[in-house]
């Protein structure tokens, strides 16, 4: 389990250096063009060269295909795509997994639809929050807004910065904001 989490943090550490050496080379050879891309309610125009936000991260990589079908599920790309500043608390597969057998495929039906959006906007804090900050946070012992109009507590613990009782993994800079990676599924207590 751990080898995984350690290969899914590197992946998307590499992932986020290749894009970024991806994008200044190609600014260097070619024009921009743009292509728009359809996020459900949300159209995103992706013009080349620039830096993904956080959808476009999160659906590159296999380690969040979980997350990204509930986001498509749950008709929230508007929540983790617009111009921010955003930060997101990103459940890898393997959070989702950790719930009770057959939850995910329960939330994943069109009646729960509601369910679903609300657990995944409880992951969305619609503000800047890079690591400093959360540690910031943590130490004056504010709560964190989220999307879902709840409050997470931010904790300063000996082995990392804790957010609604989850460990953040790594974080990465993206076009809207950041991206926090956790392994464990926040859900709201309501």
């Amino acid at each position: 389990m751990k080898t995984k989490i350690i290969i899914a943090i590197m992946a998307f550490a590499m992932f986020a250096c290749t894009q970024s050496k991806q994008a200044d080379s190609k600014k260097d050879s070619q024009p921009a063009t743009e292509e728009i891309k359809d996020q459900g309610q949300a159209n995103v125009a992706v013009t080349e060269g620039e830096d993904p936000n956080a959808l476009q991260v999160a659906k590159s990589l296999d380690d969040f295909s979980t997350l990204v079908v509930a986001i498509e599920t749950a008709g929230v790309q508007n929540s983790v795509v617009n111009a921010g500043p955003l930060t997101i608390f990103a459940p890898m597969n393997t959070a989702f997994a950790k719930l009770p057998e057959g939850t995910v495929e329960e939330l994943l039906k069109p009646e729960s639809k509601p369910t679903l959006a609300y657990i995944l906007t409880n992951h969305v804090a619609p503000a800047n929050y890079p690591m400093k900050q959360l540690k910031k946070e943590a130490k004056k012992g504010r709560k964190l807004y989220m999307a879902s109009g709840q409050y997470l507590v931010v904790e300063d613990k000996e082995d990392g910065i804790y957010v609604g009782g989850t460990k953040v993994l790594k974080s990465v800079k993206v076009s809207n904001g950041w991206i926090h990676v956790i392994d464990d599924v926040i859900v709201p207590e309501k």
